[in-house]
């Protein structure tokens, strides 16, 4: 039976909580220890006798940075329908996160500012504000609580198969400079036996390598050159306004970049700011913090006010070349008991913070899939069928707003213009009107399907705001 591409956004990012499942499985095998690679743990613990995570690094018991994600003391936002599946998976996650330190903010402590002008605020959308670290080390500490799950501190190297399923992870030891060799018996490499096994790899992921080396199929990769730089300060928290909890600001694409594109504030525990700056092509990243505080002293001013606290360590920077998706859903012949999820099937413009939420609601995809009595025996296609309408929503608002820069060359989709057209008006009148805001925002903030906004009751309402605004201007003029 057909559903729209918003019904199973909708059914996949339900608040309903879970209900009781059967087993389906002896041993599930997570390769990555990061958030998507837990939260697929999370989901297998209800499904497998037992859940191994397969992680290289060894997990610290604490919010701490580690090798594997050299990027995670950038900001880092969990927005609404992200926030909505860890509340689904983890109950009182929410208020465990506030009892540490984190800031679970309320719509009406958001600031959001359109080229320097304040936007109505809905009143419908929140956000979990922390750092990266913080987060990860709590859904770590979540599920590594669950009596079958554990962790395998060791790398994964390849696939083992028993005709058309995957059967294995073949694992080596991890070994470090200076160090002997850790992780197995002796140096050699061994077998892990897997019933079920998901990719949580991220960007660098080998899962296509090992397919195509096994005698499968690679998935295509797409990719869009988006050359962002961006730099992060933490500064000591204080202001004027003890509601506000974050901020964003963002400026209209321009044929000569400003220094500045986006800036974004989150408060985070320890009472810290953390405060990002991002921009485009090739100017170079901004790593002085002179520099950085001047740059905030030309944003609205909560960002001039938040970087005159106590500066905390240096300005961190980092660099991504291009938004990349796998297309798994394309491919008619794959093994099964195999997927992939997170950051390993599609990672986009980190400004617009859905990474984290997106591999929350791939979770969610999975564990629709395995408790909707799933056969085995064959290929996830229903799995990677919903997981692409995830993707495809966070691919297309990312993708169009990085084409509305003049720097960046495509490719561009059928139908672009126009759809273009259509999103420059109602993103406009959400500026100002209260009710487009709601549906815009429960798009951007990973709540409901881009392909809600094509309601034409949204569009005729988004164009009666726009003239209704204009006008004074014309009279002005």
């Amino acid at each position: 039976m057909y559903e729209s591409a918003a019904r199973v956004f909708a059914r996949l990012s339900t608040d309903e909580p879970l209900r009781r499942t059967r087993t389906l499985m002896d041993r599930a095998v997570v390769l990555g220890g990061s958030l998507a690679g837990l939260l697929a743990a999370r989901v297998l613990s209800d499904h497998a006798e037992s859940v191994v995570v397969v992680e290289r690094d060894s997990l610290p018991p604490a919010a701490a940075a580690r090798p594997g994600t050299p990027h995670d003391g950038q900001l880092h936002t969990l927005m609404h329908g992200g926030r909505m599946q860890l509340q689904r998976l983890f109950p009182g996650f929410e208020d465990e996160a506030r009892a540490g330190g984190a800031i679970v903010s309320s719509p009406y402590t958001i600031r959001a500012y359109a080229d320097g002008v304040p936007k109505v605020s809905d009143g419908s959308m929140g956000l979990i504000s922390s750092s990266r670290p913080f987060l990860e080390a709590l859904v770590r500490r979540r599920t590594l609580a669950l009596p079958n799950v554990k962790v395998l501190t060791c790398r994964a190297i390849g696939l083992e198969f028993r005709g058309e399923a995957v059967s294995g992870v073949r694992c080596g030891p991890v070994t470090r400079p200076g160090t002997a060799a850790a992780g197995g018996s002796g140096s050699g490499e061994w077998v892990e036996d897997a019933d079920f096994v998901v990719d949580a790899m991220g960007r660098a992921s080998k899962l296509g390598d090992w397919l195509e080396k096994a005698g499968w199929e690679r998935p295509a990769m797409r990719r869009m050159a988006i050359d962002i730089d961006y730099a992060t300060g933490y500064f000591r928290r204080t202001t004027s306004d003890p509601e506000l909890a974050a901020a964003i600001a963002y400026r209209t694409p321009t044929p000569t970049p400003p220094r500045v594109a986006s800036g974004a504030i989150t408060a985070i525990e320890g009472d810290r700011w953390l405060i990002t700056l991002a921009n485009y092509g090739k100017q170079p990243p901004i790593r002085d913090v002179d520099e950085f505080r001047k740059l905030c002293g030309e944003l609205p001013p909560v960002y001039r006010e938040a970087v005159e606290g106590e500066q905390l360590g240096d300005i961190l920077t980092y660099h991504q070349a291009d938004s990349r998706r796998r297309d798994y859903h394309l491919l008619k012949r794959f093994p099964a008991r195999l997927i992939s999820v997170g950051d390993a099937v599609a990672s986009f413009n980190p400004i617009y913070g859905q990474g984290m939420s997106s591999a929350a609601l791939h979770a969610s995809a999975l564990s629709h899939h395995l408790r909707s009595a799933p056969d085995l025996r064959g290929p996830a296609h229903a799995f990677f069928a919903d997981q692409r309408v995830v993707v495809d929503a966070a691919w297309q608002i990312s993708s169009s707003a990085d084409l509305a820069r003049h720097d960046v060359q495509g490719p561009y989709p059928r139908g672009y213009r126009l759809t273009k057209w259509f999103a420059e008006q109602i993103a406009e009148a959400s500026i100002t009107d209260r009710e487009v805001a709601v549906r815009f925002n429960s798009v951007t903030y990973m709540r409901s399907h881009p392909s809600s906004l094509a309601a034409p009751a949204t569009l005729l309402r988004a164009l009666r705001v726009n003239r209704s605004s204009r006008k004074p201007q014309r009279e002005r003029g």
